[in-house]
């Protein structure tokens, strides 16, 4: 069991250093953009939170959207879809 401790602190450890390339938000709706380097080469993927505060003034996040963050969401989504695009354009020409 010692051994699947230690693992798991270590993959923590990676995903710690793992910093966002790219953060987008319009009002309480975020898109965080995390670069991935793979056996395929690089890949991007995305995470898509609504922020907000708790009883105890605390910023929190959730995955729930309500009915008026899902335009936001999408012209959030958008913008993430466009850097993505962008930054892989940009990694081909550098090959």
């Amino acid at each position: 069991m010692a051994m699947n401790g230690n693992r798991r602190g270590r993959r923590m450890e990676s995903v710690e250093k793992n910093q966002p390339v790219a953060e987008y938000r319009i009002g309480a709706v975020k898109g965080v953009v995390w670069k991935n380097d793979t056996r395929n080469g690089i890949m991007f993927s995305t995470t898509l939170v609504r922020i907000y505060k708790d009883q105890e003034d605390e910023w929190k996040e959730t995955h729930s959207l309500g009915r008026d963050d899902l335009l936001l969401a999408a012209k959030v989504l958008d913008q993430v879809h466009s850097f993505i695009v962008e930054e892989e354009r940009r990694l081909r020409e550098e090959d």
